[in-house]
């Protein structure tokens, strides 16, 4: 069971790290980085709702009062994050975006501390701290000239906490709803929230283009409800820390996209911060695993 779980977080992650590749192909059809989460949730609540329908349409069935739930982990988590990542991949680079976005893992850690009164350890302290070095060497602060803009890091860690949000607000709604309902509730807030913002006629009028309509597709199947899919389906059984955890392998996939495919630089630097904020998250699965 365990071992399916993480099978599902890393096969859902691998899927998350392709979708630089769609977000480059939608850009240069016109589409603006909102318009793209619009695109991505909007198909992906279709998708989805048709899976349920042949599966058991029951489970498209909620408490109203739980919806908080599912603004978190539509709204505050999947539409934040992406509108920032995305910004952030714009003003940087994949390699550099994708590494900020996997801050991830620290800002769960001190969610955590707060809202289920975990303690603050020195694996914890250790791990602030090489995240913090390793952002650092991204963004060339130690060189004689930054690389980075205070924009793109700004939208960059701010991904970072959006991301953190989906595995609080998911793990609090695993607790009444089934993956299905919880993957689909989070796509339909997503898109309520996201489509007035996104310039809906010009968004529509952009998708006449078979191109662009194939790409949209695309992305919503296979960056959004396939991946989390899995990654929900995982939380039944790993917790929201040790689930972060395992994510890593999107960065990795992400940063290789971006110097292999579309020949961004790969400085010392970049490889040193990539080992930093990595080294970070490995020190908190030390931490998770030394709790009793």
């Amino acid at each position: 069971m365990l071992q399916s779980a993480y099978i599902s977080i890393i096969s859902g992650a691998s899927l998350w790290g392709l979708i630089a590749l769609f977000f480059k192909f939608l850009t240069a059809c016109g589409f603006s980085p909102l318009q793209i989460v619009a695109l991505r949730v909007l198909f992906a609540a279709v998708l989805m709702t048709a899976v349920i329908f042949k599966i058991d349409p029951k489970l498209l069935k909620i408490r109203w009062r739980d919806s908080w739930l599912f603004i978190g982990t539509g709204i505050f988590s999947l539409v934040f994050f992406n509108y920032c990542y995305f910004r952030s991949i714009e003003s940087s680079s994949i390699s550099i975006a994708v590494l900020l976005l996997y801050t991830a893992p620290v800002f769960v850690m001190l969610l955590s501390i707060f809202l289920f009164r975990e303690k603050f350890t020195r694996c914890k302290m250790l791990a602030l701290l090489s995240t913090f070095c390793g952002c650092t060497f991204i963004t060339g602060i130690f060189s004689s000239k930054m690389t980075l803009t205070l924009e793109a890091f700004g939208f960059g860690l701010a991904s970072g906490i959006g991301y953190a949000l989906y595995s609080i607000f998911s793990k609090l709604a695993l607790r009444r709803y089934n993956t299905l309902t919880i993957t689909a509730y989070t796509f339909y807030f997503a898109a309520i929230a996201a489509l007035p913002m996104a310039e809906p006629l010009q968004l529509f009028t952009l998708l006449a283009d078979l191109r662009a309509l194939i790409g949209a597709i695309a992305i919503a199947l296979i960056c959004t409800v396939a991946p989390y899919l899995l990654y929900t389906r995982g939380l039944q059984d790993v917790d929201a820390g040790q689930a972060s955890i395992l994510a890593t392998l999107e960065p990795l996939v992400a940063a290789a996209i971006g110097i292999f495919i579309f020949g961004e630089s790969l400085t010392t630097a970049k490889i040193l911060g990539m080992i930093l904020i990595l080294s970070s998250i490995f020190i908190l699965n030390t931490a998770k695993n030394n709790v009793k």
